[in-house]
């Protein structure tokens, strides 16, 4: 290792709590359990929200998602009802530390890190994420490696369909996606001594989304005996050989970070938030008995008595029907403040099934960030600390759903991530408490003995050097 040129491995792993990692798989875990015991390890809190592609974007340009202009997955264009758009690699407007650090000359593989397709043109190679669209040829740059790749891979290995009721199926994809993506990321490795090599695993949060129910007896749906009980162990035994054997080339020059975006924890269920908006006038239908669980977008809404109307996901997305904004706005700008404190009081009251008080927390980006640009929600929800989904259906006729609207689910995103640090020339287990997500770039500039940009918003975490 050149004294000014250290080199850096980073492994993502989609949604894996400090629970599940260190302590409930971390029998099915022996090789990543020997890396943590030679490693700084703890907890990483995830951005608002908690969701994969801002979160990774947060996590690797140093600055939050309202700076970033990414808010989840699907993104509302600014004073439209229905035109929505998915972000991309494109869409962040700072650029990630990789981008920064190719540009500054070091040589760079990044791997499935989301946002990242289309694959960015770096210093060295870029593959695309789990949102690469089925069958895109303009996966990997440069493009003169993609059937190379194809043949080390031997099969896809951005995603597989998980949100349906054939498990098995979903099982044996998750499986076989996961030996594909080690195997290119070794290929990958192989290539040239890398200054920075990133690969991401998407596989863990598939697991928790189809499988939590059969790990976890104390989750709300578990199913005593099932065949499926043991896949989740499988999964963590298998990711554990690869991982550990990727592990095992790198040699005695190449730092390590393992992260994850965010964590998950049992699903308690759907939050209706439209049948709800509807049950208190923000929302008007002018079908007073929709189809049940119609997307709000196939809807007959009558605009000119609407309000307020929302979008699923793990938060709830909230949109003013503003005067002068909208098509048919029907709320002035001097209407917004008062309007929005009677939400505030209405959902304060929201009981659960069991007659709990749901616990909705209600924010406005720009009470969040920093700066906010893009196309942001008017405001943002989360119930019961994550653990209720947000469903933007109608037509249920209840405002709880035992699950998820989009398809079926187990599992919903929690804050707590981790963080494990592995330096070879000073191996040694220590405990590195809670870390901001906001902090994983500048630490990475630090550990690369690289210019960090002015605008970031986080600071090196001084337990990692």
């Amino acid at each position: 290792m050149v004294a000014d040129r250290p080199r850096v491995v980073i492994i993502g792993l989609d949604s894996v709590s400090p629970d599940l990692l260190y302590r409930r798989f971390a029998p099915a875990t022996p090789r990543l359990q020997r890396f943590l015991s030679n490693s700084a390890s703890g907890t990483l809190k995830s951005c608002d929200p908690p969701i994969t592609v801002p979160a990774w974007g947060v996590m690797f340009s140093g600055v939050d998602p309202g700076t970033l202009g990414l808010y989840g997955f699907r993104h509302r264009h600014g004073g439209s009802y229905d035109k929505m758009y998915i972000p991309d690699s494109g869409t962040p407007l700072r650029p990630m530390a990789w981008d920064v650090l190719s540009r500054l000359g070091r040589r760079v593989s990044v791997m499935g890190m989301p946002p990242g397709y289309p694959p960015l043109n770096l210093n060295g190679v870029a593959v695309g994420d789990f949102m690469t669209p089925e069958g895109a040829t303009n996966w990997v740059t440069p493009a003169s490696l993609r059937p190379e790749l194809e043949a080390v891979s031997g099969g896809p290995f951005f995603d597989v369909t998980f949100r349906i009721d054939d498990r098995a199926t979903v099982a044996h994809e998750i499986l076989e996606m996961t030996r594909r993506r080690w195997r290119v990321a070794r290929h990958l490795w192989q290539k040239e001594p890398w200054d920075l090599f990133v690969v991401h695993d998407i596989g863990p949060d598939r697991v928790h989304h189809a499988f939590w129910k059969y790990f976890d007896p104390a989750h709300p749906k578990h199913p005593k005996g099932s065949e499926l009980e043991g896949f989740a162990t499988q999964f963590y035994q298998t990711l554990d050989s690869e991982v550990g054997s990727f592990l095992d080339g790198l040699g005695p020059d190449v730092r390590v970070l393992i992260v994850s975006d965010h964590g998950s924890q049992p699903m308690d269920g759907c939050f209706c938030v439209n049948e709800w908006l509807i049950q208190h006038g923000y929302l008007a239908l002018k079908t007073p008995a929709p189809p049940a669980g119609i997307p709000l977008d196939k809807a007959d809404i009558d605009w000119s008595r609407t309000q307020i109307w929302g979008a699923g996901g793990y938060y709830a997305r909230l949109f003013l029907n503003e005067r002068g904004r909208e098509p048919q706005g029907t709320v002035a700008p001097s209407e917004r403040t008062a309007l929005i404190e009677r939400l505030r009081a209405d959902l304060d009251q929201v009981r659960t099934p069991n007659g709990e008080l749901l616990g909705v927390r209600l924010f406005a980006p720009q009470e969040t960030y920093r700066e906010v640009h893009g196309d942001p929600p008017d405001l943002m929800a989360y119930f019961g600390e994550t653990r209720w989904r947000s469903a933007g259906s109608v037509g249920h006729g209840r405002l709880f759903l035992d699950e998820n609207d989009t398809g079926p689910d187990d599992a919903v995103h929690s804050f707590d991530g981790i963080i494990a640090y592995f330096d070879p020339q000073h191996p040694q287990k220590r405990d590195l408490g809670v870390q901001a997500i906001l902090d994983v770039a500048p630490t990475l500039y630090r550990l690369m003995h690289a210019p960090a940009p002015d605008y970031l918003q986080g600071h090196p975490i001084a337990a990692i050097e």
